[in-house]
């Protein structure tokens, strides 16, 4: 059984959580199959260049067939080493000799994919009776929506010259300030009752039981961020005013387009997602934040209180092997493959779960490449969050195993359902510790903590997406000073968190430390997008629907080979709907009437 405590601080020693072992990809960053790897790379890219460019108009089937091959095998070396880089880099940020391997490697292929940029932009030179042809041969058909998101870009694509000099700018432009960003944040210190903290460890306080803890951390927190907050305002306006560049010259209506076009979805689909979830704030957040301020004895909440556990809750702390049980049972009750899947990051040591100096402080699952295997970071720290969170990635990472067959070019999952098996994983962890506890009273904690959860997913990531809206919206019209950034930031989070929770001033830099907002702008309403989906789902599984397992992994291998429209087909969904949105909302809102019809 979990241990009971209060604060869990000491719980969790960082010596006794696992470390990843990324030997599967290089043994080290000396190795030198890297430098052989990167030098074999470009000679074979430019090979294929010579090979193709200006050629594929004039390709037979057969020899068009034997093209995808080798442009999926030189997307599967570069994914190798950029994934490796990226893997050790995750966990080493305060390393100069890692972030100068980084760099080195990044640049290497960089210069690498200039070769290969001819590609996509000679397919979309293709007309369509060419296509046709093409996708009418079976072995070249199974890569259709590789063509359709590839030809999806036509409108916006620019000449060749150009396309290769953004390719070679991106490491010095956007890859830089992101990596600027990354390092800050990695290097930013929080110091506590003279104790010294990272990023993630003074966030996870604000979940401590010990309002003085909270409030403590809420100020230091806004202090270091307030230190820090110009140059953060001037990597976000760096980074906002590059993108309206590029998408000025690609001809993108707007800011969100251009994400959504890589999504395969529709503006339209997006805004009525957006729409959907913001029309439910009162009915969601608003009325739970003041259900929970009355379980608090007053008003109003501050916005530390937020994540606070329950007043009088004794929050269970789980050991890291109690937690990799609760998961693995969790998913062996739904599906015994999936949980099979789901115990080798156990068995052999995909997982990087200590909270250290210097390592990123979230939370992922990066897929690497087909051939090899997903690996998974986590900040763990014994609560209940933590649990889910690696039922969340595990998810991800059953995900990734799954559709790896797929290969290179169509494993990769469009945003919009890149969130399905991660928050289905949550959900499964959350039906499994609800059932196997009795209390009444830990119970309601477990019930809250999914509600808080699911607000974080559904209504916090679509104020963050908001946010991002009328940013880059307002960057357009000049250079944004911290205060106007602020701004913008309060009225996203006063309209979604409503007048029970408190904001002062202190929260006014708290939009700083957000990463997604830097490495993927819009990124994040495919976090609403799956949650709603997968409350659509689980209902299905809970009604009983004849083969849902069976379905639901089939969707899940299929990877990026099929339209969300085609995957979800088979469950009767269509999320083009408003119904489907509404009703994904709704089983937040039927928790929140639990929550309600609970004794005090």
């Amino acid at each position: 059984m979990a241990r009971r405590n209060q604060g869990l601080r000491g719980v969790i020693e960082a010596s006794t959580l696992p470390r990843w072992d990324l030997s599967d990809l290089f043994s080290g960053p000396d190795d030198p199959a890297i430098l052989a790897t990167l030098e074999g790379l470009a000679g074979e890219a430019d090979a294929f260049a010579t090979d193709y460019r200006e050629r594929l108009s004039g390709l037979s089937n057969q020899a068009f067939g034997e093209l995808i091959e080798r442009y999926a095998a030189l997307v599967e070396g570069m994914g190798r080493v950029e994934s490796y880089a990226d893997l050790l880099f995750a966990a080493n940020r305060h390393d100069a000799g890692v972030a100068q391997f980084h760099q080195m490697v990044r640049e290497r292929l960089t210069a690498a994919m200039r070769a290969l940029i001819f590609l996509g932009l000679e397919i979309n030179r293709l007309d369509e009776e060419a296509v046709t042809r093409l996708l009418g041969d079976p072995g070249i058909a199974r890569y259709r929506t590789w063509f359709e998101a590839l030809r999806s870009f036509r409108p916006h694509q620019l000449s060749d010259e150009a396309e290769a000099m953004l390719n070679e700018l991106a490491v010095v432009q956007a890859g830089a300030w992101v990596r600027l960003f990354d390092q800050t944040i990695a290097a930013l210190t929080f110091t506590i009752d003279g104790e010294e903290l990272s990023e993630a460890e003074a966030l996870d306080r604000l979940s401590w039981a010990d309002a003085g803890v909270r409030k403590q951390t809420a100020r230091e927190l806004a202090r270091v961020f307030s230190q820090n907050v110009r140059l953060f305002s001037h990597i976000t306006n760096t980074l906002a005013k590059m993108k309206a560049i590029e998408d000025g010259w690609r001809s993108f209506a707007r800011p969100v387009s251009s994400r959504n076009l890589a999504n395969l979805i529709e503006d339209e689909t997006v805004d009525a997602l957006i729409d959907a979830v913001r029309e439910a704030y009162p009915r969601l957040s608003h009325r739970y934040y003041a259900l929970k301020a009355g379980w608090f004895g007053c008003d109003t909440l501050a916005w530390w209180d937020r994540n606070a556990p329950l007043p009088e809750a004794d929050e269970p702390a789980y050991g890291w092997h109690e937690a990799r049980d609760i998961v693995l049972g969790a998913f062996g009750g739904f599906s015994p493959r999936m949980a099979s899947i789901a115990a080798d990051f156990f068995r052999k040591r995909w997982i990087d779960a200590p909270v250290l100096p210097g390592k990123d402080g979230g939370a992922f699952s990066h897929p690497t490449v087909p051939g090899v295997h997903p690996y998974i970071l986590l900040n763990y720290q014994g609560r209940t969050r933590d649990v889910m969170t690696l039922a969340h990635e595990l998810g991800h990472g059953v995900h990734q195993v799954l559709a790896a067959p797929q290969g290179p070019l169509l494993a990769p999952t469009p945003l919009t359902l890149a969130e399905t098996a991660s928050v289905f994983g949550e959900q499964l962890a959350f039906r499994h510790l609800l059932e196997h506890e009795d209390d009444p009273r830990a119970r309601r904690t477990i019930l809250a903590g999914k509600v808080e959860d699911m607000l974080n997913t559904v209504v916090r990531q679509i104020a963050f997406c908001d946010f991002e809206l009328r940013l880059h919206d307002a960057r357009a019209d000049g250079e944004l000073t911290p205060d106007d950034i602020g701004e913008l930031w309060m009225a996203t989070q006063r309209e979604s968190l409503g007048p029970a929770v408190c904001l002062d001033d202190d929260y006014r830099s708290f939009w700083c430390y957000i990463p997604h907002f830097i490495h993927a702008p819009f990124y994040v309403y495919a976090y609403a997008f799956g949650d709603c989906l997968v409350n659509a789902l689980h209902a299905l599984h809970r009604q009983g629907m004849a083969g849902f397992e069976e379905k639901f992994l089939a969707m899940l291998e299929a990877g990026g080979s099929k339209h969300h429209r085609e995957l979800l087909q088979p469950f009767g969904l269509d999320a083009t709907r408003k119904e489907f949105w509404a009703g994904g909302l709704e089983s937040i809102s039927d928790m929140i009437d639990e929550l309600e019809a609970l004794p005090a």
